[in-house]
């Protein structure tokens, strides 16, 4: 498969998935119809052998790196990637990212014969972005500028049997939602605008179905079963990858800051935004208590309730006249799950005044101060 040694990874009548170095490299054993992003035999292909996604860059900082890809341009360095993966560049599909290829997930979807294998690699802490979203790219006279941020997610989706035209691209919309599932199952927000994340900037997929043979499927939808295998095994896929590159997975995405981060609360500055909230003994208690507050559940479904309702309210949802009534009510159940006092809602809600969804980070400061120094009195 390729010119140095190679982990073999799975291994079916159509395909041969195989890892070495910084290269994942699939090798198509049966004609395949593939449709990929590769820069150099992209679009539409049916004489591709490999598909190829690889580690080109470190995940931050990494600007030479990033220099010497530019200064060579996107189809020398393929060309280069491939040589040094011991492959021949015009048979090859490629895709670039700073993933570790050692944290690709690997699912298979299937049923009564009909298979799908989703490969993905994934990282979304850098560059997670929402469709329509502002963009700090310019492309003209074929030279980028911007020097990119970490955060791909990378996919390779096989399908055992033949698929039309129609059924090809309709794949691409139904794999590209189940990546997005995947990021809403995490709660992941865009690092460039306070709504949820739908993908990253860069990502890439090789999307490859086997030619020969079967009467090719025509429908690849949600409705079907080909859509379901391909949704599931990619939001998995990608779900498994981000569990491995960037730690994230349901247990780690119930603290505070996963859910109001976006709105401007950190870990980093936690302790110092509470000081001037507690008294010094409550602050030091905090401090050394201080997951146990950040992950307590009852709080952090409040704060993913505070979240709801910020994004009702710039949606329009919700009226904004309503929505300092709603954050006061959100706000106040926090205090009190975090004092373990329900019975204090009233009195807790009624302690804060007038909140502004522009002034949410204040609010939520206000509200586990309250909640901390009363638990205990």
């Amino acid at each position: 498969m390729m010119a140095h040694a190679s982990e073999e990874m799975k291994t079916t009548p159509g395909f041969r998935l195989g890892r070495g170095g910084r290269f994942l490299v699939v090798e198509l054993l049966l004609p395949h119809s593939v449709l990929s992003t590769s820069v150099r035999n992209g679009g539409r292909q049916d004489a591709l052998r490999y598909l190829v996604n690889h580690q080109s860059c470190e995940g931050a900082g990494h600007v030479e790196r990033y220099e010497t890809i530019s200064t060579m341009g996107q189809e020398c360095y393929h060309d280069s990637a491939c040589a040094e993966a011991g492959l021949d560049p015009a048979t090859v599909a490629m895709m670039g990212t700073a993933a570790n290829m050692n944290y690709a997930g690997i699912v298979d979807a299937a049923h009564e014969g009909l298979c799908v294998t989703a490969v993905v690699t994934a990282g979304v802490r850098g560059n997670a972005a929402c469709a329509g979203d502002p963009s700090g790219w310019y492309e003209t006279g074929g030279e980028w500028k911007k020097v990119p941020v970490a955060g791909t997610i990378n996919t390779m989706l096989l399908v055992n049997q033949p698929m039309t035209e129609g059924a090809l691209a309709r794949a691409v919309v139904t794999m590209t939602e189940a990546k997005s599932a995947a990021l809403r199952r995490l709660a992941v927000r865009s690092r460039y605008s306070p709504d949820e994340a739908t993908g990253t900037g860069t990502d890439q997929y090789c999307l490859a179905a086997v030619n020969t043979g079967a009467r090719a499927l025509t429908a690849s939808g949600q409705h079907v079963m080909l859509g379901e295998l391909i949704g599931r095994a990619v939001r998995d896929a990608t779900l498994e990858a981000l569990r491995w590159q960037n730690g994230l997975e349901p247990s780690e995405t119930r603290g505070l800051f996963h859910a109001l981060g976006w709105a401007g609360l950190s870990e980093a500055t936690f302790l110092d935004d509470m000081a001037g909230r507690l008294t010094e003994r409550e602050l030091e208690l905090l401090r050394q208590n201080a997951k146990p507050v950040i992950y307590e559940p009852l709080v952090a479904a409040s704060a993913y309730a505070m979240a709801a309702v910020l994004d009702r309210v710039r949606y329009g949802t919700l009226p904004a006249s309503a929505a300092g009534e709603a954050l006061r009510q959100q706000a106040a159940t926090m205090a009190a799950s975090l004092a373990a006092k329900p019975e204090n809602w009233y009195e807790f809600r009624n302690s804060f005044g007038r909140a502004e969804p522009e002034r949410a980070r204040e609010l939520v400061l206000d509200a586990l101060a309250l909640g901390w120094s009363s638990k205990w009195k």
